[in-house]
């Protein structure tokens, strides 16, 4: 019996489709339905893969008849038109909890990279030097943790930070119940408090741009910016100038506006760690997206009941 279509529009890994493809005929568009050239044949389609950041709009779910399960690999779907699907009769599922430890032990990572120099020290050191780079830099233990954003990913991340030593305090509308963090209203006031600014908000339009050039000047030139959320929530000129002046200490980077693509500026800079949108990437994490992806699409077929269903 010929198996059903379904179409990852997302890159994953060969892991991921040779799973799936144990039980669907997979097309594979790794840069988006838009990708895929004209003779191919979406009629039977009837889900997709893909995630926060390539999305699905309302225009490509009416370039497939047939759809009727849209899932995102992860807990992101900000350009998922979830209205649009809901009009369709379309459902749409994501992946929550599925990255948030490996994206927290990410953030961590990369806050400790930057503040203690840790790649250029490296390839300074492979190049024979020795004296001129073992000066003093900072550290996490004692120092001032600020978080914009307070759900699993900016939880976990607080506890990290708490079991460094350092003082945690959080950005969100409301308080959330049941920690003990500092909670304060105004992002801005956040950064004036910090000396490491963590991004772990969604993306959308209601955060575009909410870390800013008065933010950064807040955040000050000892204070350093770690983002592990979407590019989109940063001004990446603003970030880009910040970081040439040295009105804050430095960043470091898993996400950036235009990805793949690198912002010009960026990569002649030596104060700031970049890796390649990547922080909620692990064997664990990806085995249960493929798990939640999976059960949906077994329990679509059955009539049987969605995991985190969204519409």
């Amino acid at each position: 019996m010929a198996k059903s279509k379904i179409a990852v529009t997302i890159p994953v890994s060969e892991t991921c489709l040779s799973r799936l493809s144990q039980s669907y005929d997979v097309i594979t568009l790794p840069a988006g339905l838009g990708s895929g050239s004209p003779a191919i044949d979406f009629s039977g389609v009837w889900a997709v893969l893909t995630n926060g950041s390539t999305g699905i709009s309302d225009a490509e779910m009416g370039r497939l008849p047939d759809l009727k399960l849209v899932s995102a690999y992860g807990a992101g779907y900000e350009n998922v038109d979830v209205e649009a699907a809901r009009r369709r009769g379309i459902h749409i599922t994501h992946a929550p909890n599925t990255n948030t430890e490996t994206v927290a032990d990410h953030a961590l990572a990369l806050m400790l990279a930057v503040s203690r120099d840790i790649c250029q020290r490296d390839r300074r050191l492979r190049e024979g030097a020795w004296g001129a780079i073992r000066s003093a830099r900072p550290t996490l233990s004692g120092a001032a943790l600020g978080i914009i954003g307070l759900g699993n990913i900016g939880q976990g991340v607080a506890k990290r930070g708490e079991a460094f030593g350092m003082r945690v305090a959080y950005t969100t509308r409301n308080p959330v119940t049941d920690v003990d963090w500092q909670h304060v209203a105004d992002p801005l006031a956040l950064a004036s408090i910090s000396d490491f600014l963590v991004v772990a908000c969604p993306g959308g339009p209601a955060t575009r741009h909410l870390v800013d050039r008065h933010m950064l000047a807040a955040l000050g030139p000892d204070g350093f910016l770690v983002n592990v959320s979407r590019g989109m929530v940063v001004d990446t000129d603003a970030l880009v100038e910040a970081l040439q002046t040295h009105r804050i200490a430095g960043a470091g980077l898993d996400v950036f506006d235009g990805e793949p693509g690198l912002p010009a500026g960026l990569a002649d800079l030596e104060n700031v760690v970049l890796t390649p949108h990547m922080a909620g990437r692990s064997p664990a994490a990806e085995n249960a997206q493929i798990d939640i992806f999976l059960h949906n699409l077994a329990a679509h077929r059955s009539g049987g009941i969605l995991k985190a269903q969204l519409a």
